[in-house]
């Protein structure tokens, strides 16, 4: 039994160590012949995770390849127990996982929210890439307002920041660069998440764990990951947890209307704190 012990922790830790980016971490504990798996999320968010087993006279609680949400900040969150079948016979189990950000089985969310416009109020931009656009934007509905370098970045919706980055320098009119993009990651009170994209180095002025007022300066403008020009790169979605994402339109609030869909090509113009 110990040594069948020994592989199921060398799983867990070479399947935890891949996607090392989130304080979650995977781990188990025996009681009577029975093994119990629990996780420890210390991310100030929802995470997600998916279990593949391989078991020989041990029934899981958890059917394999099913996914199931770890709440945030959460200690000894039970994800599964594994009992043997015949008490007397030999047993073998072992597993992989992957997990990721958010509720990856999330399905609503508010979609009458409106947003603030995420630039400086009485100032006037236009949307340099809009919904399905053709050069980043074919499979997104995403949004590029056509922002310079140093302009400032306000929460278009309150929430919590759980990611930021703001190291990078370099940029290029390629994905392959998409590895360098500064941004900041915000949670909103539906379970969704904005992305505020592009940013220049040591343009974040929020840390992950702050709650965002809607209208608060985050950030700064820029040009670094996969970009042509300087710009703000925004889209709201769901995530998955393969790494994809469910993108959602979102409605914006402009001196013209009260709620509206932004389109590419037009300017907007925010009057309003």
């Amino acid at each position: 039994m110990k040594k069948l012990l020994l592989l199921f922790f060398l799983l867990i830790a070479t399947s935890g160590f891949a996607q090392s980016p989130w304080d979650i971490r995977f781990y188990n504990e025996v009681k009577d012949g029975v093994v119990h798996i629990y996780a420890d999320n210390q991310e100030p968010m929802e995470m997600s995770a998916r279990f593949e087993f391989k078991l020989q006279n041990v029934t899981s609680s958890l059917p394999s390849r099913e996914i199931v949400v770890v709440p945030a900040d959460t200690l000894k969150f039970l994800i599964a127990t594994l009992t043997p079948v015949k008490k007397n016979a030999a047993n073998k189990f072992s597993y992989t996982n992957t997990f990721n950000f958010g509720n990856a089985l999330q399905q609503d969310y508010d979609q009458n929210h409106i947003y603030s416009l995420p630039f400086e109020k009485g100032k006037t931009q236009r949307i340099y890439q809009g919904y399905y656009g053709k050069f980043s934007h074919q499979n997104a509905q995403a949004l590029d307002f056509d922002l310079q370098t140093g302009d400032e970045i306000f929460a278009a919706r309150e929430g919590i920041v759980v990611e930021t980055v703001s190291h990078h320098h370099r940029n290029c009119p390629d994905i392959s660069c998409a590895k360098f993009n500064n941004r900041i990651l915000i949670q909103h009170e539906d379970g969704t998440f904005a992305d505020y994209a592009h940013l220049k180095q040591n343009g974040v002025s929020v840390k992950k764990g702050d709650f965002v007022s809607r209208g608060q300066l985050i950030g700064y403008s820029g040009n670094t990951g996969y970009s042509n020009g300087p710009h703000l790169h925004f889209s709201v979605f769901i995530n998955r947890i393969d790494g994809s994402r469910t993108y959602l339109p979102t409605l914006f609030k402009t001196s013209e209307s009260e709620g509206t869909l932004l389109k590419e090509g037009q300017k907007y113009t925010r009057n309003y704190d």
